[in-house]
């Protein structure tokens, strides 16, 4: 299992639908090397440089965290079933009221209206709390989501951190 990325007083805890086979293999959060997650995470200026996936241990020093809906790893986030996704979703709110970061913020919009039972979620602020957090839906940063452009999701990545 992926261990999460944790610290204190954190700002915003980031979280993944589940980990990718290569994370899972690697212990290293947005591992795959197409994946567009660290890249968009210093472009938006949440870091002052571009990190490694085996940098994840610096996040927290940013006030960054990071973990995923659904702890079991897959190829693809389409394996996952609706009731994963739910069961992760409960857990997940569980988790952040423990943790207590300021913003939890959703990579993929799909996830997050089945795990929340929010069917027209877009992606941005939401109004409600999860764990006693504020929400933010971001897209997925997949190299499997051609919907989103690095600059796209870097864009909302930056608006998240404006927010702050």
């Amino acid at each position: 299992m992926l261990e999460d990325v944790l610290g204190p007083s954190l700002d915003v805890l980031f979280c993944g639908i589940n980990p990718g086979l290569l994370s899972e293999a690697t212990g290293h959060h947005f591992a795959r090397p197409g994946n567009r997650f660290w890249p968009a995470l210093h472009l938006s200026g949440f870091t002052p440089r571009l990190l490694a996936p085996a940098e994840q241990h610096l996040l927290p020093s940013y006030g960054l965290g990071i973990t995923n809906i659904v702890p079991r790893a897959s190829a693809k986030a389409s394996e996952l079933t609706r009731e994963e996704l739910v069961a992760g979703g409960t857990a997940l709110a569980a988790r952040v009221a423990g943790i207590g970061p300021r913003v939890l913020a959703v990579l993929g919009v799909s996830a997050y209206r089945t795990a929340f039972a929010r069917p027209k979620a877009v992606i941005g602020p939401r109004e409600e709390l999860v764990g006693g957090a504020r929400v933010w839906v971001l897209p997925n940063p997949s190299g499997l989501n051609a919907h989103w452009s690095l600059a796209g999701i870097a864009g909302e990545l930056g608006r998240l951190r404006a927010s702050l």
